[in-house]
């Protein structure tokens, strides 16, 4: 497990994906360092999918930091939008997050468009980078559909209305424990591990 020797850096200043992504780590005895913690700047995500984004996240962290570093890029892309928010779910809770909002936007452009069908996924790419080096990436998705109003105040971004498939609570009614193996970034990291190990 060369590559998760000593410290690495988590490309993310998201305190909840940062938590997340640290949780999954915890079992390899790595120390995990946020780039907020690090003060590394946050780079633009001007790449149009998940898999590019998180490639410029981890290389732009590998090569400030000097250390390994371990990028995501995720979101919620919804059917009946054509995949929307996708690669700008953050953007559709605003420059302040607000998460509500986003949710709001969602159900809004689902009720524009007559929607029946509420089938969405939660999609994870990871790309782990060695500075100066190669870099890998990984995918992992959890399916389901949207359910309206919002339920459950656990979780963090558009959770309470993400209703896993075959289970009648959404991300947001979960503690962190319950939701953690159920989620698109768990299945990426299951991905990264084996192609590690």
């Amino acid at each position: 497990m060369s590559a998760f020797s000593g410290r690495l850096v988590v490309a993310s200043h998201n305190l909840g994906k940062v938590r997340e992504i640290g949780a999954l780590l915890a079992p390899l005895g790595v120390e995990a360092v946020s780039a907020g913690e690090l003060g590394l700047p946050e780079p633009e995500e001007t790449e149009p999918t998940f898999v590019g984004n998180a490639i410029l996240k981890a290389r732009a962290a590998a090569e400030a930091s000097g250390l390994p570093a371990l990028a995501d890029d995720s979101g919620l892309e919804v059917l009946a939008l054509g995949g929307d928010p996708g690669v700008l779910s953050a953007r559709w809770a605003g420059e302040g997050r607000d998460f509500g909002l986003a949710m709001r936007k969602v159900w809004d452009a689902l009720q524009a468009r007559r929607a029946t069908d509420f089938s969405a996924r939660f999609v994870c790419v990871l790309a782990l980078a060695q500075p100066g080096g190669d870099v890998q990436s990984f995918e992992g998705e959890a399916r389901g559909s949207i359910v309206w109003p919002p339920r459950g105040d656990k979780g963090f971004g558009y959770d309470p209305i993400f209703l896993p498939t075959g289970l009648d609570r959404t991300f947001g009614e979960m503690s962190h424990d319950e939701k953690l193996p159920l989620t698109h970034r768990a299945h990426a990291f299951e991905k990264l591990l084996a192609a590690l190990t």
